[in-house]
């Protein structure tokens, strides 16, 4: 019997889920498990380019865009594993981070659900790995900034729980549904996701359920990569008007008799956040994109035994041909005081390597980038294909 039903929704992320792909086959040289893919009416040609190249995988193919719970339902009524992964198209696991986590279940019987260490594509770890539920207080922080102010304050950042050391295992409220080892016979228990919940929310109304049901959720600090804002740019006002809504739906359930007052409380939130992200996108982000430009035509370091196959693409990838070095590890590139690209070929490590590399080596200065040699492209945190 396969101990893990890996469960992957897609929409529009053919690249990054073939990436993701890879990393879970390579996971179960260490847990047996099988992987289903569910995509939410992508309206390309993603399923028909992934299904040549996957065939042990099951895709299902919506007719529309069902959501983040109901489509995960899908897969979860499946699964006929001890367990199940819960896993963005847009992450990269390594096969430890497969072993780690279930041997903690195993070890651990109390455990309903894990989250693990998120990393983004530089390697700088991403806060929402570990949650706590959204009091209005910890709401109110979190919309108004307060916890990003002060990261290690108990009383201000709560909601990310910032304050607990990132490489050691916690006992935390919420796990971020990026990734989410689950029970299996727990999870069909409680009814999987709530489906009201169409995107955001449904990840922190099931570990609500887990512990409501007397199970403790833990963070480990195993890594993953996930390029966070491919599935979603949490920049945009429509994030944030759907974050709203769906805070507004685990308030009416869990809260009821608070709800109203969350409901002013974090509609004032929104309001502040609205006039934020228009401060961004016709100010701050036009800034930023001049800074990206600069970087594209900084030094680029290829990681690679055969870089002739990059070097016949790099410029059509938006990197600068001038100022290109080549090197065999990570190690060997120096520290500099400016940005540096930096592009690792698939070929020469596996992708628990590359997510140490990242990792080990991350720096401010540092912008990392996977040749994907079964495409001959490259794939790039904030990358759209």
């Amino acid at each position: 019997m396969k101990r893990v039903t890996t469960v992957i929704v897609n929409y529009k992320l053919k690249y990054f889920l073939e990436q993701t792909l890879l990393s879970v086959e390579e996971a179960y040289t260490e847990v047996d498990g099988h992987t289903i893919v569910i995509d939410n009416n992508s309206g390309d040609d993603s399923i028909d380019f992934l299904e040549e190249r996957f065939p042990s995988v099951t895709f299902i193919r919506n007719k529309e865009n069902v959501g983040f719970a109901r489509a995960n339902n899908q897969g979860f009524a499946l699964a006929d594993t001890d367990f199940i992964l819960v896993l963005n198209p847009d992450t990269i696991i390594g096969s430890d981070t497969l072993k780690d986590t279930v041997k903690w279940m195993d070890e651990h019987p109390e455990c309903g659900a894990i989250g693990v260490k998120m990393v983004d594509g530089n390697g700088h770890f991403l806060p929402e790995s570990k949650r706590s539920f959204p009091s209005t207080w910890n709401s109110f922080c979190k919309l108004f900034g307060l916890s990003t102010l002060f990261p290690k304050s108990r009383l201000f950042a709560r909601y990310h729980l910032r304050y607990l050391n990132e490489n050691e295992p916690h006992q935390v409220p919420v796990l971020a549904g990026a990734f989410m080892l689950l029970r299996t016979d727990l999870t069909k228990k409680i009814g999987g996701f709530d489906e009201d919940f169409f995107m955001y929310g449904e990840d922190m109304d099931l570990s609500f359920r887990m512990i409501t049901d007397n199970m403790v959720n833990y963070y480990l600090p195993t890594p993953i990569i996930h390029y966070k804002g491919e599935c979603t740019k949490t920049e945009s006002l429509n994030y944030v008007k759907i974050f709203y809504e769906a805070m507004h739906i685990f308030y009416r359930k869990h809260y009821p008799r608070s709800s109203w007052f969350n409901k002013i409380v974090v509609k004032a939130a929104i309001v502040f956040r609205m006039v934020i992200s228009a401060i961004t996108t016709t100010l701050i982000k036009p800034i930023t994109q001049l800074f990206k430009r600069k970087v594209k035509a900084c030094d680029t370091y290829i990681v690679s035994r055969q870089p002739n196959n990059i070097m016949n693409i790099i410029e059509n990838e938006g990197f600068s041909s001038n100022n290109i070095f080549f090197k065999t590890s990570v190690e060997e590139i120096p520290t500099t005081t400016k940005g540096i690209n930096i592009i690792i070929d698939d070929r020469d490590m596996n992708y628990q390597s590359i997510i140490n590399n990242i990792i080990t080596h991350r720096d401010s200065r540092r912008f990392y980038h996977i040749y994907s040699s079964r495409n001959n492209l490259i794939i790039s945190p904030k990358r759209q294909r």
